[in-house]
């Protein structure tokens, strides 16, 4: 079986070994397509936290079922061979404070598959059954960013956005882009900001956005005239940028929340006075559920997020040690880089 190790920061190794064997409670997957995010170029350059090498990176997972118990019937998820999935890759505890409260995606322990276990640039893993969801219907371009727009989904859960308020999304990349579209669903205004013009004006043709701002120049100011100067009542930073990230409370309004959906190897830090001063919400937004992975099913199903025209490169298993390079150069205008099989 074929794998691709990342060795070390800026190394990838294509080695070959044995194919995973799965254990009682656990399915076997084979992998069809895997979607390449941010955490993946960040562990590649050495900048992902909780990270070690070597590591088979690969979190955005479509695959197909190979082998599941009770001779292709798991009684708790009702998988069988055959059935075309998605991996939630987050794995918990179940035990911790976090999990007893229903958040599994906030686990004390918890691991996530391409960053502390190995991921799926690989042909086929073996996975808990709990965390194996099925796609049916959905083509695999859809299978494969299921994860992401979860992400995304998770974030404006977690800012609870409400119709007709102003959110402001900082970072075009794909998390970014998820958040803008859920935020929309949800009847928000949304205005897209990043440096990067062209992605600028993808948010407005795949997300919707309602107004987009280019960072550079005086940005309160842009941002105070689009408002009539009150900011916006949500803030999202999916920048990955410790920079953007200190400066998302001088966009927020009075009242309003600031939800960090990016995870940088940095502190941050922020003026005490005027975060008391207009009484913000901080909050971090990490993973996601199962609950928001089976929404972002359903609103494919519905016709609402467009895969095709998110996925912008491609390359086959084989070449995806070049096309990382590629991939890694801003010029190259990726926005959801795939592998497949």
């Amino acid at each position: 079986m074929r794998n691709i190790v990342c060795v070390e920061p800026g190394a990838f190794e294509l080695r070959t070994g044995e194919r995973p064997r799965r254990k009682p409670g656990e399915t076997l997957v084979k992998v069809l397509a895997v979607g390449v995010c941010g955490t993946d170029y960040h562990a590649f350059r050495g900048k992902q936290p909780y990270f070690t090498y070597p590591r088979i990176l690969g979190h955005e997972i479509a695959g197909e079922v190979a082998e599941t118990d009770d001779d292709g019937l798991d009684g708790s998820r009702g998988l069988k061979v055959g059935d075309r999935v998605t991996i939630m890759p987050y794995i918990a505890c179940r035990t911790c404070i976090a999990c007893r409260a229903g958040r599994p995606n906030a686990c004390s322990e918890l691991r996530v598959l391409g960053v502390h276990e190995d991921g799926a640039m690989r042909e086929a893993m073996s996975v808990p059954s709990e965390y194996v969801v099925k796609t049916e219907d959905l083509s695999l371009n859809q299978t494969a960013i299921v994860e992401p727009m979860s992400i995304g989904l998770h974030a404006v859960n977690r800012g609870e956005v409400k119709p007709g308020e102003t959110v402001l999304v900082i970072g075009a990349g794909p998390i970014g882009l998820a958040a803008m579209k859920f935020a929309k669903l949800a009847g928000a205004k949304v205005i897209a900001m990043d440096t990067n013009v062209e992605r600028l004006r993808f948010c407005r043709q795949w997300a919707g956005a309602d107004e987009i701002v280019e960072a550079t120049g005086d940005v309160a100011a842009k941002l105070a005239d689009i408002t009539g100067g009150e900011g916006a009542a949500t803030v999202f930073d999916a920048t990955g940028s410790p920079q953007s990230m200190m400066k998302t409370f001088d966009y927020a309004a009075h009242g309003g929340k600031v939800v960090f959906v990016s995870l940088v190897q940095a502190d941050i830090s922020f003026h005490d006075p005027a975060f008391h001063k207009k009484e913000l919400t901080l909050l971090a937004s990490r993973a996601a559920t199962l609950a928001e992975f089976e929404r972002v099913i359903a609103c494919m199903r519905a016709g609402l997020l467009d895969a095709d025209g998110f996925i912008t490169h491609r390359a086959p298993f084989g070449k995806t040690i070049e096309a990382f390079d590629e991939w890694l150069n801003p010029g190259s205008g990726v926005i959801k880089a795939v592998i497949e099989f």
